[in-house]
């Protein structure tokens, strides 16, 4: 396994893999994770979402990445629940991902050019989203 000692940067809103136990393995899309330093990631999880259930139980979870640019990378963090609603976002908590490790999957055989393309079928919700990443950019200038 090849690691990093840094985070990539990568674009807003790309979709990424989070995965966390407290139980069986479990993995859900995320698009709104934001990038929050060298080291930390932030995003933003609905209060009903059974993934915040499982990371107040344990904290120990990944965030598998691929976008375009040529970043293909696993976060392995620990999540600390830093807000448990963000200023207009009612209902949606803000979660730290401190970086324990990041394993880079990158290989000089293949290039990644595209991420997964994510669009909102509904204007709110698009609304939403960009509101909440919004809230998370400003929370991690903090």
């Amino acid at each position: 396994m090849s690691s990093m000692t840094e985070l990539p940067a990568w674009e807003p809103g790309t979709v990424c893999v989070l995965s966390t136990g407290g139980g069986a393995p479990h993995a859900i899309p995320v698009s709104t994770a934001v990038r929050a330093g060298s080291r930390r990631v932030l995003l933003a999880l609905a209060a009903r979402r059974e993934t915040l259930a499982r990371l107040r139980r344990e904290p120990r979870c990944a965030l598998t990445v691929m976008a375009a640019g040529d970043v293909a990378c696993t976060v392995h963090a620990r999540a600390e629940i830093v807000e448990e609603s963000l200023p207009g976002a009612e209902g949606v908590a803000a979660v730290s991902l401190e970086v324990d490790a990041i394993q880079d999957h990158m290989q000089p055989r293949f290039a990644i050019t595209a991420g997964v393309a994510w669009d909102w079928t509904d204007d709110d919700a698009r609304a939403s989203d960009a509101d909440v990443r919004g809230a998370l950019e400003e929370l991690a200038r903090r």
